[in-house]
């Protein structure tokens, strides 16, 4: 199926760009005159009027082969229902954010704990320092997020 489906897409290329060409090499309305001097007929491959209708039949296939070719994409694009509904934000996964970064004596990694600095006006009893409170977890696990109710 995916082979079908890049031979379509290669097919509305190429007709794209021969609808492209055949437009650019048509003459306008304004050219008419002039070939009917003698300045253009001369030089035409297929006479003074077999160019114009030779170029726009061509040019009507080349736009039915284009057209073709999208309803075919369109046809391809709509089979394809293997997918989740929504967009790629509904798959996407957020992640906590970091935590803060650690200042001051807290940030030097040591083998003891560290004691707890005293404010500079508090009393001191008896030497008895309160324990420190445990370390924040840092391994938050992913969350995955899907608005959109199954």
């Amino acid at each position: 199926m995916n082979t079908l489906f890049n031979l379509v897409v290669v097919v509305q290329v190429i007709s794209a760009l021969a609808i492209i060409g055949l437009v650019l090499l048509q003459h306008g309305k304004g050219a008419d005159m002039g070939a009917a001097f003698g300045s253009g007929a001369s030089g035409s491959l297929f006479g003074a009027t077999g160019s114009s209708n030779f170029m726009s039949k061509s040019t009507g296939v080349a736009a039915a082969v284009f057209f073709g070719a999208t309803l075919g994409l369109a046809f391809f694009a709509t089979k394809n229902k293997n997918h989740a509904g929504g967009g790629v934000m509904d798959r996407a996964t957020v992640t906590a954010p970091a935590p803060a970064p650690v200042t001051g004596p807290g940030a030097i990694p040591s083998t003891a704990p560290a004691a707890p600095v005293a404010a500079p006006n508090a009393p001191v009893t008896g030497g008895a320092v309160p324990a420190a409170a445990p370390a924040a977890a840092t391994n938050v696990p992913e969350v995955p997020v899907n608005p959109v109710p199954k």
